[in-house]
């Protein structure tokens, strides 16, 4: 089966048999807004000087409009095929990672979810939305006022009301050594409005500039389940300056975060769910450091620049010239 899309002469691969793979279209879809059609329509989307300096002092931007509510309200309803196990979508199979419960605890429930781009519109299409790949063009490498952007993958959080589980203080880049160097950025987008008690994400001011002999920090606990290992391998200085903040995302906001950046969140004890999405993104010409798989099913040879399929480009700064 091939699907083509209304006015475009685009067909995504099939995945399982009747089912698009939506990784293989490289450019929005239309469905979350229009896509952009004029040069000029670019730079309305990018950061001021004030939130550039902002990031890379702290190592985060907070509360970044990115969303309508109707936008999220809209994704929501595809967050269904994760929550549900009735109504899975045909091409759950697809997904890189699926864990219903990553903590395996039934009172701290945690559903973890990567690869979901490759199955519905709405989330394709997030990957390529101007008002985060034009920002995490200026974000994404301090050398560069602005760089080129591809995407690496999706995840999905969910915290139901009441036993939503944590995630343990970490740093994103100590999951991703595979791939160098490190000019990687990630942005989390509250689908609903995350307060402390229903498990919001938090940030260690000037964390992004912790490192170990120029590596990150080891990582404590590949399931996010044991909240404070971090603090065991921590020096003195760094346990004095472990000060949480709080990001207090409202539904449809943002927050963009450095790969040393320490962040984590508590569990949801509340009586709202907290969902959202994330996107996870490198400056091109990042290369693979790995012949093992990179995601399932995506391997690139140890040495060369990670591109193809999955890794496509999001944003380049000459498409604004």
């Amino acid at each position: 089966m091939s699907t083509m899309l209304p006015g475009d002469n685009i067909q995504p691969k099939e995945g399982p048999p009747g089912v698009p793979d939506w990784s293989s279209v490289h450019q929005s879809l239309g469905e979350l807004a229009p896509p952009i059609k004029d040069k000029s329509e670019w730079p309305k989307y990018k950061l001021s000087q004030e939130h550039v300096d902002k990031f890379w002092r702290d190592g985060m931007l907070l509360n970044i409009p990115v969303l309508s509510e109707e936008q999220c309200d809209q994704i929501l309803e595809d967050y269904k095929y994760f929550m549900d196990p009735s109504n899975r979508h045909p091409g759950h199979s697809m997904l890189y990672e699926f864990h219903n419960n990553q903590s395996g605890d039934p009172d701290n429930v945690l559903v973890h979810v990567l690869g979901h781009w490759r199955l519905t519109k709405l989330f394709h299409d997030l990957v390529f939305l101007p008002q985060v790949v034009v920002p995490s063009s200026q974000l994404i490498d301090e050398n560069r006022r602005e760089a080129p952007v591809r995407f690496w993958h999706d995840q999905l959080f969910a915290k139901p009301a009441k036993c939503g589980g944590n995630v343990a203080w970490h740093q994103d880049y100590s999951y991703w050594t595979r791939t160098k160097p490190m000019m990687h950025l990630t942005v989390h987008i509250a689908l609903d409005d995350q307060t402390v008690e229903n498990g919001a994400l938090h940030y260690i001011p000037g964390s992004h500039r912790w490192t170990r002999n120029g590596n990150p920090l080891p990582v404590t606990d590949f399931n996010f389940k044991d909240m404070e290992s971090i603090k065991t391998i921590l020096t003195e200085e760094e346990r004095a300056a472990f000060k949480p903040v709080c990001g207090n995302l409202k539904k449809g906001e943002a927050s963009f975060h450095h790969p040393l950046a320490v962040h984590g969140s508590y569990g949801n004890r509340s009586s709202t769910k907290r969902r959202a999405a994330v996107l996870n993104y490198f400056a091109d010409g990042v290369y693979s450091d790995t012949d093992e798989e990179l995601l399932k099913g995506s391997t690139v040879p140890k040495g060369q620049k990670m591109e193809g399929q999955f890794y496509p480009l999001v944003y380049d700064p000459v498409w604004a010239t």
